[in-house]
């Protein structure tokens, strides 16, 4: 091959590599990337947490107690299935962002592609594996009676669109990696407008929508879903953030797959644990019945409102930390989850004093007439929370620090050891008055009832807080290699 033959090879292979993909290293400091990363996010929360509170609002308004004690469940198994395929889009996140922060957008695409067909072929199967276990799943929760026929008939209608629960998730968190956070804004604009129009209208008959009532908040649901799945599968496509669909890179590439895999496994298993022991905690409230589990539902959402800003400055920090390494800078790495740390908490504590000044006009907004018992029993448990937002700040964006750097099993042991040394044994002692012992036979409990329980949480987050933040002092998570 002649001289001016490989030059022009190598002028076409620095062209790939330089393909368009905003990096956090084109900015001098943290706080322009900052925004730019935790903007789009932040609006993207509060569209995620309105489809959530608009239906919570339509359970209230419209519907019974039952259907508000159900809609309280659903909230977590719609959490729980998209979290399915975390170990996927944890490690697709920071494989992404090292790849990106380096320049090395090839590998990105190859990265991304990898991931959509891994998380297609874990879609399958969870959509058999839920089918073969919804029944069990629901009485395992201690759901029984009419809200546990309204979870099922839920279910059922949403099982077919996990597929688009996984693009979602997958393919917002390859984008994020890649430096791009306006996509999943843009995405879940679509499923709130989807889900609000269509939920609203089949549950109340609006105009032309025939008159549904639960199973019409489900259609709405899954609608959403679909219609955020197109989006995302439209906008990478399209080549956002320097990213593609590529059928040649469609074909599994083990190397790649290992890649994703070795990061992304201890960090889904901690997702998946998380949820697993949020399951686990909510049996343990819906047991002490089910004006306990309307109230706890009905505050969880509430409290969501907290997560919004937690969130985004979470997503923004894993982005950040991992381009900055990728990029050799760990000095910006460090200050960029301080910066994440110091905006999240100052909001978080900002919510946190709203739940404990305000928290009657609160739950009053989402509840219709003969509902004062779920409200007064709703009331005590956002004053308790409140107590806990600057943890849950610290907490939210250190994790997703270490695993946008690729620390993901020190996390994993904190999180087991937040719920199962604190969360739950302490849930059952406070909550039951009589309380289970591990091997056999039970003690006195204190009878608190949900009260009980959200005390054992906030003592949880504030544990998990603390030793998340000596993870991240300590330094190692920067010399990770992913």
């Amino acid at each position: 091959m002649s001289s001016n033959a490989v030059e022009t090879v190598r002028e076409r292979e620095e062209a790939e590599r330089r393909a368009p993909g905003w990096r956090v290293t084109d900015s001098g400091g943290v706080w322009r990337p900052m925004a730019l990363l935790a903007g789009p996010v932040l609006l993207e929360q509060i569209l995620i947490l309105l489809v959530g509170l608009v239906d919570l609002w339509l359970a209230g308004k419209f519907l019974l107690q039952p259907h508000l004690a159900a809609i309280g469940l659903m909230s977590y198994l719609l959490w729980m299935i998209p979290a399915l395929f975390s170990a996927i889009s944890i490690g697709a996140t920071a494989l992404i962002a090292r790849f990106a922060g380096a320049g090395n957008f090839p590998d990105a695409r190859r990265a991304t592609n990898q991931a959509l067909l891994l998380g297609a072929a874990l879609s399958i199967a969870t959509m058999i594996g839920l089918a073969l276990a919804a029944e069990s799943l629901v009485a395992a929760m201690q759901f029984e009676g009419e809200a546990a026929r309204l979870v099922l008939q839920y279910l059922w209608i949403v099982i077919p669109f996990i597929p688009a629960m996984m693009i979602e998730q997958i393919g917002i968190a390859c984008l994020r990696g890649a430096g791009n956070t306006i996509s999943g804004f843009v995405a879940m604009g679509i499923v709130n407008v989807l889900n609000t129009t269509i939920g609203a209208g089949l549950v109340t008959g609006w105009g032309p929508f025939p008159e549904m009532g639960w199973t019409g908040l489900a259609w709405g649901t899954a609608a959403g879903y679909a219609g955020g799945a197109i989006a995302i599968l439209t906008m990478i496509a399209l080549g956002v953030g320097g990213l593609s669909l590529d059928r040649s890179a469609l074909r599994p590439d083990p190397a790649i797959l290992r890649r994703l895999l070795r990061v992304g496994l201890p960090g889904g298993l901690d997702m998946l644990l998380l949820v697993g022991c949020h399951l686990w905690f909510l049996g343990i409230v819906n047991a002490l019945g089910e004006l306990q589990a309307a109230a706890h539902g009905l505050a969880v959402r509430i409290e969501g409102l907290a997560y919004v800003p937690g969130v985004a400055f979470q997503v923004a920090a894993s982005t950040m930390a991992g381009q900055y390494l990728g990029a050799g800078d760990v000095k910006r790495a460090r200050q960029s989850v301080f910066a994440n740390c110091l905006v999240a908490g100052l909001l978080m504590s900002a919510a946190g004093v709203l739940f404990f000044l305000f928290p009657g006009p609160l739950t009053s907004l989402f509840l219709g007439p003969g509902k004062d018992q779920v409200a007064e029993t709703a009331i005590p448990l956002l004053r308790i929370v409140s107590l806990s937002m600057p943890f849950l700040a610290i907490a939210m964006v250190a994790s997703g620090a270490l695993r946008g750097s690729g620390d993901t099993r020190i996390p994993l042991l904190i999180t087991l050891f937040g719920f199962l040394a604190v969360r739950i044994p302490l849930a059952y002692w406070l909550a039951w008055a009589e309380a289970p012992l591990p091997f056999g036979g039970s003690i006195e409990g204190w009878g608190l009832a949900a009260v009980g329980a959200w005390y054992a949480m906030v003592a949880d987050l504030m544990v998990r807080g603390t030793l998340l933040a000596a993870r991240f002092l300590e330094g190692s998570w920067s010399r990770v290699e992913v």
